[in-house]
């Protein structure tokens, strides 16, 4: 099978069986592209969920379209991001048709409640593994769960804190993490000794 036909056929499977977005879809992406795949690193998933999240557009379209370029140039990221967002395209095409009468449906209303759990525990979970993935540092953990608690604190309380401010905080954290690394490696080293 070729790559492409791979990537549309892998990207459509998450993109068909998937419910809740971006986040919901992240774990899956990664059981995909990572574990069965072997397309990507678990590192190199970290670093593409970074990107992701900080590029305009839903996290889920950007993580296809990274990992399609990296198997196959633009037209990898063509056809993975295509496989992804057609199934919801088809459905949400299809629920427009009759989307008055649709949540009158008490089957499709009571489905709808089962499906916000299941988003829930596959965003615990994609939250979960990006932990484990971590470096192994406290700090950085730390950083993560303060991360994550606050959060946390903002959806139950219905606090005002953007999640833009919480990545401006944790991008600040890690670039003073990098100086303080660099600037004691800098300094620590006597004079005349190379660099490793």
């Amino acid at each position: 099978m070729s790559i492409l036909l791979k990537l549309f056929i892998t990207f459509l499977k998450v993109g068909l069986f998937t419910f809740g977005g971006g986040y919901a879809m992240i774990s899956v992406i990664e059981n995909a592209c990572v574990q069965k795949q072997k397309w990507i690193s678990k590192d190199e998933m970290l670093d593409i969920i970074v990107i992701a999240e900080s590029t305009p557009g839903p996290i889920s379209v950007n993580t296809a379209t990274y990992v399609g370029f990296l198997q196959k140039g633009i037209i990898g990221s063509f056809i993975a991001t295509l496989g992804l967002i057609l199934p919801s395209f088809l459905i949400i095409y299809f629920i427009s048709l009759y989307f008055d009468n649709f949540l009158e449906i008490s089957f499709i209303a009571n489905a709808f409640k089962g499906i916000k759990i299941g988003v829930g525990v596959m965003i615990f979970d994609a939250g979960l593994n990006m932990y484990k993935n971590l470096s192994t540092k406290t700090l950085i953990k730390l950083i993560f769960l303060f991360s994550f608690l606050l959060m946390l604190y903002a959806n139950i309380f219905s606090s005002k804190i953007s999640s833009i401010t919480i990545i401006i905080f944790v991008a600040i954290c890690a670039m003073l993490i990098y100086l303080t690394k660099n600037f004691n490696l800098n300094y620590s080293k006597p004079k005349g000794s190379k660099k490793s």
